[in-house]
């Protein structure tokens, strides 16, 4: 019903399958239209973006570098409300050795290794990014355009449930940068965002137990690491298998698609998986 409410035509497609489909049924609350319109953009800015949502492969040199430093791990252990919690810390991401384009990949991958949990479908994510040590070059390493295209892609393309994302140790010169992100963001999402000045106020909303032991938990980082990279592993080809999935731009009607995707929703009549 999904696939034939978007007109996608599938030939050898592994991602035609129901736990794929359900990712977007549920974050849109079973809303087909709604969920084909998130299914189209998904796959739509997959492919004007293949600098963030291609290649997500753990065995990258650049992106295993990144995990096992540390910038961002899925906690073993969900919140209170049964989420699943994504910590970054960006004092562990190297500005001078990657990009933002690793970065972004980084993400992506570990997104996409999240999305087909039903749990979390269901009850959503929540996002702590610890904003200690980061300098000047973290915040250079993304121009304002791609800030705001980024934002409209996770807000509109990406099917997660965003229920609460907490900011900790933001120092004075990236206050401006995080006023200008959090403007773009839909007010539903606005409301969900919540800064704390360091880790002790940021466990009055999350549990220390379910955080490293760095943070007040019981386990270690680098567990959580070793974990991470295990699953990753083990979800190598379905991740290298996302980049089969490819939209036919030409096919979709004369709205300007590059201007609908960083702008407003629109509607793509026709896409076209090989």
């Amino acid at each position: 019903m999904l696939c034939g409410c978007v007109r996608v035509c599938v030939r050898a497609c592994v991602f035609a399958y129901a736990p794929f489909l359900l990712r977007f049924l549920r974050t849109k609350k079973y809303s087909v239209p709604q969920a084909c319109s998130m299914l189209e953009r998904y796959l739509t800015i997959r492919q004007l973006h293949p600098q963030w949502f291609h290649k997500l492969d753990p065995l990258d040199p650049k992106i295993a570098a990144v995990i096992d430093a540390g910038y961002l791990v899925p906690l073993p252990k969900r919140d209170g409300e049964g989420r699943r919690v994504i910590l970054s810390c960006v004092g562990r991401f190297d500005p001078y050795a990657h990009d933002s384009c690793t970065m972004a990949r980084v993400h992506s991958m570990i997104v996409e290794l999240l999305l087909d949990e039903p749990r979390s479908q269901l009850c959503g994510y929540t996002h702590v990014n610890d904003e200690a040590g980061m300098q000047m070059p973290h915040l250079s390493l993304w121009s304002l355009n791609d800030v705001r295209t980024m934002l409209n892609c996770i807000q509109n393309s990406t099917p997660m449930r965003h229920k609460c994302t907490h900011f900790v140790n933001v120092p004075h010169y990236g206050a401006k940068f995080f006023e200008f992100a959090v403007s773009l963001l839909s007010d539903k999402l606005k409301d969900r965002v919540m800064f704390h000045r360091n880790a002790e106020e940021l466990t009055k909303h999350v549990d220390a137990s379910i955080l490293p032991k760095e943070y007040g938990g019981n386990v270690p980082l680098k567990d959580m690491i070793e974990e991470l990279k295990r699953s990753l592993i083990a979800h190598r080809d379905d991740l290298l298998a996302l980049d089969d999935m490819c939209v036919d731009l030409y096919a979709l009607e004369k709205n300007d698609l590059t201007q609908d995707i960083h702008s407003t929703a629109g509607s793509f009549r026709k896409l076209e998986l090989d």
